[in-house]
Order: C-alpha cells, then sequence, then structure tokens
C-alpha cells in the first residue's frame, strides 16, 4: 500500500498541478473565541475574495480558494508531533486534533478521523484524470484535501490534508484561544458548564443529576437582575429571569450533544411557549444560556433539526444566581412531593428508557 501511495504521489507531481511555496511558515491567525468567529448575527460570514488576499498567505489563499495542493514534505504541519487541534485556517472551526494524525509517509499531515464530523464535507474530485473525495470545511468552504481508504485501523481512513489549510492551535493555548473544551483530548480534562431553563427546576436538576459524567447540578435562575433573583420575585414573572439548571459536566464522560439530547427529549417539551405543564409564565420559558461559540452553535444546529415548532431560546449567559437552599436537591429529598409524584417522576422513567446508556 505505502509503494501505491508513493507512485500515486509521483503521477500527481508529474502532472503538475501542486503549488510549490517555501514562504508558508508566516501564518494568518483568524480572529476566534470557540468554534467560529462571532459577528452581529450570531452567524459566520466567509470574508471576501479581497479580504481572503490580503488576510493569508499566497499559499493558504491559493490551496483554500482555488483548490491547489502544496509541496509533500515542504509544509508546516507534516511532521508536527505536537498535542493540539487543527482549525480552519479562514473560520476556526475545528476539524482535526493531534490525537487521530499519523505518519503516513505522503509528506502531508494526515488523520484517521476528523475531530468535528459535521465540520467536514466531502465531495466526489473526477479532476486531473483522477476519482477522489475532496475533504472541505463546512463554514469557510475551504479546500482542505483528499480522503484516503488505505489509513490505519480502526477507521481506516486516511484524510490527506494541506498544511495551508489549517492553523494549529497547541495544548497550552486551547483554552486562551476559546478552545478550552477540547482539553478533555489530552486528559487536562475541565469540567463544563451549561445553563438549561425547562420550566420549573425541581425536575430539571434531576434528570441531569441521572447522568453519568454530570459532576453536580445546580437549581436556580437566569436572564434578571440580582437584586430580584429569589423565588418571590421571579414567582411574579415580572423580573425576567427563567428558572434554570446549571450543569457541571466531564466532556469525556457526556458530551454536550448529548446534554443536549435530554433536554429537549426527556427533560421539558420545547414546543411549550412560557409554560410547562401546570406551570404558567415566562419564568418556566423554555431557553438554553450558551457559555461559549462552541454551545451556542451546537445548540442552534440542534435546533434547526427539529422537526416541531420549537420555542426555545438561545442567549450567552450572563449571570447564574443559585436558588435558595430548599430548592437544591428537591426531588431527592420529597420523592413523595404530589407534584414531584405526578410530573416529574415520569420524566425520569421516560430517561430510563429513553436513554439507559447515559444514567449513573
Amino acid at each position: 500500500m505505502r509503494k501505491y501511495n508513493i507512485i500515486v504521489i509521483l503521477i500527481v507531481v508529474a502532472i503538475g498541478f501542486p503549488i510549490f511555496s517555501k514562504g508558508n511558515k508566516d501564518s494568518y491567525k483568524p480572529e476566534i473565541e470557540g468554534v467560529l468567529p462571532p459577528n452581529t448575527s450570531g452567524e459566520y460570514i466567509k470574508p471576501s475574495i479581497k479580504e481572503l488576499q490580503e488576510r493569508l498567505t499566497n499559499i493558504q489563499f491559493l490551496v483554500t480558494q482555488k483548490n491547489s495542493t502544496e509541496r509533500a514534505y515542504n509544509n508546516r504541519y507534516w511532521d508536527n508531533h505536537d498535542e493540539g487541534i487543527y482549525v480552519d485556517i479562514v473560520s476556526g472551526e475545528p476539524l482535526f486534533s493531534s490525537t487521530d494524525k499519523f505518519d503516513s509517509g505522503t509528506g502531508w499531515p494526515s488523520f484517521t478521523k476528523p475531530l468535528e464530523p459535521t465540520n467536514i464535507v466531502n465531495l466526489e474530485d473526477k479532476s486531473y484524470n483522477l476519482t477522489r473525495v475532496e475533504v472541505r470545511s463546512l463554514y469557510a468552504d475551504s479546500h482542505l484535501g483528499h480522503l484516503f481508504s488505505d489509513g490505519p485501523k480502526p477507521t481506516g481512513n486516511r484524510y490527506c490534508i494541506n498544511s495551508a489549510s489549517l492553523l494549529f492551535i497547541p495544548k497550552d493555548e486551547l483554552k486562551s484561544s476559546g478552545y478550552g473544551y477540547y482539553l478533555y483530548l489530552f486528559n487536562d480534562i475541565e469540567f463544563e458548564t451549561a445553563v438549561f431553563a425547562g420550566g420549573c427546576f425541581w425536575g430539571v436538576e434531576a434528570i441531569f443529576e441521572s447522568i453519568n459524567g454530570v459532576i453536580d447540578v445546580k437549581s436556580g435562575y437566569s436572564g434578571g437582575k440580582k437584586s430580584s433573583a429569589n423565588y418571590k420575585s421571579v414567582s411574579s414573572g415580572l423580573t425576567k429571569h427563567a428558572e434554570a439548571v446549571l450543569v457541571e459536566f466531564d466532556p469525556s464522560i457526556i458530551t454536550y450533544n448529548q446534554l443536549l439530547e435530554v433536554f429537549f427529549r426527556v427533560a421539558h417539551d420545547p414546543t411549550q411557549l412560557n409554560y410547562q405543564g401546570p406551570d404558567k409564565g415566562p419564568q418556566y420559558r423554555s431557553q438554553i444560556f450558551y457559555t461559549n461559540n462552541y454551545q451556542r452553535d451546537k445548540a442552534k444546529d440542534y435546533i434547526k433539526s427539529l422537526e416541531d415548532d420549537v420555542v426555545t431560546l438561545l442567549s450567552k449567559l450572563e449571570e447564574f444566581y443559585v436558588a435558595e437552599t430548599y430548592h437544591q436537591d428537591f426531588l431527592k429529598l420529597n420523592p413523595n412531593n404530589p407534584y414531584i409524584l405526578y410530573w416529574d417522576m415520569p420524566k425520569l422513567d421516560h430517561l430510563k428508557r429513553e436513554f439507559p446508556e447515559l444514567l449513573k
């Protein structure tokens, strides 16, 4: 198989489509926070061609925008063995991890699998009389390289990627660059926090407390001011708060996407506007308070994937105020409370049926 790789490389070089450049050491670093560079609309907007020509080096522009290929063994990351992740040089979207990088003997960075599969787009490429699978990034639509089926186990895949399409974020810089979520890949685990509002916090708290990988759950209030963050004021429905829960979790055990599934499919009904069960008012609204851009984009994508008319709001977390002591672990301490028996115990039963693999 190695001989086949070398033959293909020689053919590719011989037909002349790689772009050779020795000046690709200086790279443009996107203004990134989390998954994508934010803007006023919360959506990713790809820079114009003129902007990209100004911000990227020549080889980066030719590879990402013109589908060119850089020289084997004469590129920035082919022999990089440092720990970290690789993101799109244009958008900053996470693409690959050093934990999946291997020496393919081709002279280009090679990976067995993507870090974020949803950020990768595969297209049929029949250029130069070859039938290949082109790999592009989802948001920036950058040409990255090609996918081959001669990689090592367990995937058998080889993502052959141009260094010029990538920006490497070392492990020690992940947090400062907005990618702290991925520290779990390197056993430098930092617990993450997520905040969900889905009606009365008693039941929502109990649901998430049952999930393996969840370290702690607190009932509280988000969306309003500190001065009115108490049960009596919030119950009036006039404080702009929502009853919410703060979930501290270990991302090496439970992912944010899995928490989203539990929230939407078990913890509450996301189609009910300003009420859940017998509880009515804006304080019982469906809302996600994201703590970083990764959570924002994952939540946004999940909501888009739902067929129902979802009314869930999506907002950046400003403050979370812990509720009064008697609200904490309410279901655990009051299992025979009539409200708990009628409204929340069925949710726990649903959780056991729907996600048995996620339970503690």
